[in-house]
């Protein structure tokens, strides 16, 4: 069973946007099947085999995410992030603007998808690795 420890560890290599694959690589490693990211706080629910999960605390103060999603300016906020021109809370700022509420990231389909207030699905994109 993995930890918040073990998280924590292989989030600490992520600078950018840019190394995510990496960070799924090590999450995969660990055992990790998927996670929930909250836009409006930062925190995080890990899940893996047999129904296993931790969660994170709140990473940062509340945000307000938009009523309506903007999927083409979240689109050019993706791609400057997955570049490497933004930190993480940059991003996240940048998807709150945008109507992004949370994104889900499945692991056994190598998928993260990004969804609206009412959770629907705004983006879906394949993970690199």
């Amino acid at each position: 069973m993995f930890t918040l420890s073990q998280i924590k560890t292989a989030y600490e290599k992520v600078q950018t946007g840019a190394d995510f694959p990496i960070y799924i690589k090590d999450l995969i490693q660990l055992g990790i099947q998927g996670y929930n990211t909250m836009v409006s706080d930062g925190s995080v629910d890990y899940f893996g085999a047999n129904e296993y999960s931790v969660s994170t605390e709140k990473k940062y103060d509340k945000l307000t995410i938009a009523p309506a999603a903007n999927k083409e300016r979240f689109i050019e906020f993706l791609v400057m992030h997955q570049d490497g021109q933004t930190d993480y809370f940059t991003f996240c700022k940048q998807a709150a603007q945008c109507g992004i509420a949370k994104w889900q990231i499945d692991i056994i389909e190598m998928e993260c998808t990004y969804f609206d207030l009412l959770d629907n699905a705004v983006v879906i994109e394949k993970i690199p690795v």
